[in-house]
């Protein structure tokens, strides 16, 4: 984990989640893939596991596969 800024973009991240969030394309993007399945098999975790990751990327701890941060701006 380097935990700098991510090359993702955290606009797309963020279209995906509010889009189609339970669906979890916005973690397949970011390349947890793993937490991607189980988001489209719960459902984004019944709504729950959505509003936590739409929280955590409004305030910038959203991280991708790599540990990088993806940010809403550069």
């Amino acid at each position: 984990m380097s935990n700098g800024t991510s090359e993702k973009s955290g606009i797309a991240c963020l279209l995906f989640l509010l889009l189609l969030g339970p669906l979890g394309l916005h973690r397949f993007y970011v390349g947890k893939v793993g937490t991607g399945i189980l988001f489209l098999l719960t459902v984004g975790g019944l709504g729950l596991w959505w509003l936590i990751d739409l929280i955590i990327l409004i305030v910038g701890s959203f991280t991708d596969a790599g540990g990088n941060f993806v940010k809403l701006s550069k």
